[in-house]
């Protein structure tokens, strides 16, 4: 028996046969608990301007046409999880250095003319001011900065951007920073609705046993779906998950479990899609990939 736990739902996506009794009973409750708070909501986000940081020069390969990123900060960027130099080399030496991600917020390209009154391309990539700053004093985490910046441009825009680069350092900016609207938070898709008690976390939290599978193997990728293995857990009422456009966080409730994973990839939260099964305690979450 499974429990659909998703506003929306779309069989065809999950590739199962789903019991239709209990998949519109669960679907009817939901969508009455939520009526009002949830539907037709935009995600809401909010404007920043920005401050200007460092300029970075570098090129697209298949054109080899100057690409300048305008690293920027801002306080309304939430900062990474806390890294010590120690465990960043660590980290860059593990098999999964993309398992440590920066929140920052990709603006669209602009066309710029640079010094030599050349036509470029121009990205702003705005972080926390704070981890910002702490990128400035150590040489290590800025080359870490600069190139998940950079993994982070070829994701979103299908591009392939040089690794010779060059900090410009009579520059903080090149042409103008524009404004950018980031998301303030993301809607959770798995709610307890009325729950008045926090969220909070106890030592016995424990982090669950989870894969996180592309479909199709092979190509563009078109879905993210993550599996999270649960024992213990009984019903879905207990789950509390949150999708951001590239995280996902969940929490199992007494205090079971406490998962909090970034994506390679950037999702369609708004159409995602969630299951639980109660059989083999497994949550399924099927989510959209957006494309470039």
């Amino acid at each position: 028996m499974s429990e659909s736990l998703i506003m929306e739902t779309d069989p065809s996506l999950l590739g199962v046969e789903l019991e239709q009794k209990q998949q519109e009973e669960l679907y009817q409750q939901l969508l009455l608990q939520s009526m009002g708070k949830m539907q037709n909501d935009s995600p809401p986000s909010k404007v920043i301007r920005p401050q200007p940081g460092m300029c970075v020069k570098t090129s697209s390969v298949s054109e080899n046409q100057k690409v300048f990123l305008n690293i920027c900060q801002s306080q309304a960027v939430p900062p990474p999880p806390p890294l010590s130099q120690e465990a960043l080399v660590k980290l860059l030496e593990s098999e999964d250095p993309t398992s440590y991600r920066v929140p920052m917020s990709l603006g669209e390209p602009h066309t710029e003319v640079d010094n030599s009154s050349q036509g470029c391309t121009v990205y702003d990539v705005v972080i926390n001011d704070e981890f910002f700053q702490k990128c400035q004093k150590d040489a290590l985490f800025q080359q870490f900065l600069i190139a998940v910046s950079l993994e982070g441009l070829e994701n979103k825009y299908n591009l392939e951007l040089s690794r010779d680069i060059k900090i410009l350092k009579n520059r903080k900016f090149m042409g103008s920073v524009a404004e950018q609207s980031i998301r303030t938070k993301s809607k959770p898709i798995i709610q307890e609705v009325d729950s008045k008690e926090p969220h909070s976390l106890s030592s016995s939290t424990k982090r669950p046993e989870f894969s996180l599978l592309v479909e199709p193997s092979i190509g563009n990728a078109e879905y993210l779906i993550a599996e999270i293995l649960l024992p213990g857990v009984i019903s879905a009422s207990s789950l509390v998950l949150d999708l951001g456009e590239d995280r996902l966080v969940l929490i199992a409730r007494p205090a079971l479990f406490h998962l909090d994973i970034f994506f390679p990839l950037l999702i369609d939260q708004e159409n995602s899609v969630a299951q639980y099964n109660t059989n083999t305690r497994t949550l399924t979450v099927t989510m959209p990939v957006v494309s470039s």
